[in-house]
């Protein structure tokens, strides 16, 4: 159905996978359109509770694809557009395209982790960053490849991954374009564990996934939301959101629930948060 991805959903966990690891899973121009239009459908319709991404082969992603600059939609085409301003307002809009992609994981009202092994490269990096958390093997390397290359990055890693991770660190990522090794990544923050191979990377972080699909889908709504708006915003404004959401989402249904199904020695059971509404 998608060239660029493979999606199963099981127990409210939704697995989606890159499937093109003899292109080293990098990103072609569907990659940018299917990539928020999944992510989307699974939170807009509540298809799932927690979303995986995975990837396939040696490397996770080597970033983004030639194409996208060559394409007759690419960076260079400029749109069709002939003026100056006109193109220079089409790679405006290009860009913001691009990092909406990623963008769709934190306006998912669920989590997002990722699952990474050997390379993750240049756009990988933009997109590993905007997930809730990230997880990867002992092979797994991180590189800020766009300064190789002559560029600045800008879907996303320069704006994200100093939230996550120490600045100085950040920094000399962004400034060298040297690899991060796992150890490093784990030592600073920026993935929570490290597996010995994909396949036990893959199991354990499912497990995981699963543990948070068993929770009430809308208090992980509401600690997502909370944590997001703290990141941006200040101490104090960040308890005022949090107040406002408690007193217009709380109520003791899923509480009383948990502790019922604790009593009862089985596993709860939520209804599942709203859909989005559609057009009206």
């Amino acid at each position: 159905m998608y060239e660029c991805f493979d999606l199963t959903i099981e127990d409210n966990v939704a697995h989606l996978q890159m499937t093109r690891p003899g292109e080293l899973n990098s990103m072609i121009p569907s990659f940018w359109s299917d990539l928020p239009e999944i992510i989307s459908d699974l939170d807009d319709n509540a298809k799932a509770r927690v979303i995986v991404l995975s990837s396939t082969g040696k490397h996770f992603s080597a970033g983004m694809d030639l194409s996208v600059f060559t394409g007759e939609s690419s960076l260079a085409s400029f749109g069709g557009a002939e003026e100056l301003g006109r193109q220079r307002a089409f790679l405006w809009l290009l860009v913001q395209h691009l990092q909406e992609a990623f963008t769709s994981f934190e306006k998912a009202r669920i989590p997002v982790l990722a699952a990474i092994q050997g390379g993750c490269i240049g756009g990988a990096v933009d997109m590993v960053s905007a997930a809730d958390m990230r997880y990867c093997t002992q092979d797994a390397f991180f590189c800020v490849q766009e300064i190789n290359i002559g560029m600045t990055a800008d879907v996303g890693t320069l704006q994200r991954l100093p939230k996550i991770i120490p600045e100085g660190i950040a920094r000399e990522l962004a400034y060298t374009g040297d690899r991060m090794p796992a150890e490093k990544a784990l030592a600073c923050g920026l993935v929570n564990e490290v597996y010995s191979d994909q396949d036990a990377m893959l199991e354990g972080v499912l497990a995981k996934a699963a543990r948070i699909a068993s929770h009430s889908p809308l208090a992980i709504w509401g600690t997502k939301q909370a944590i997001n708006y703290a990141r941006d915003h200040s101490v104090a404004d960040a308890l005022s959101g949090i107040a406002g959401w408690q007193s217009g989402m709380f109520t003791p249904g899923d509480m009383m629930e948990e502790f019922a199904a604790k009593s009862e020695g089985r596993a709860p059971s939520f209804e599942e948060i709203p859909c989005r509404p559609s057009d009206i």
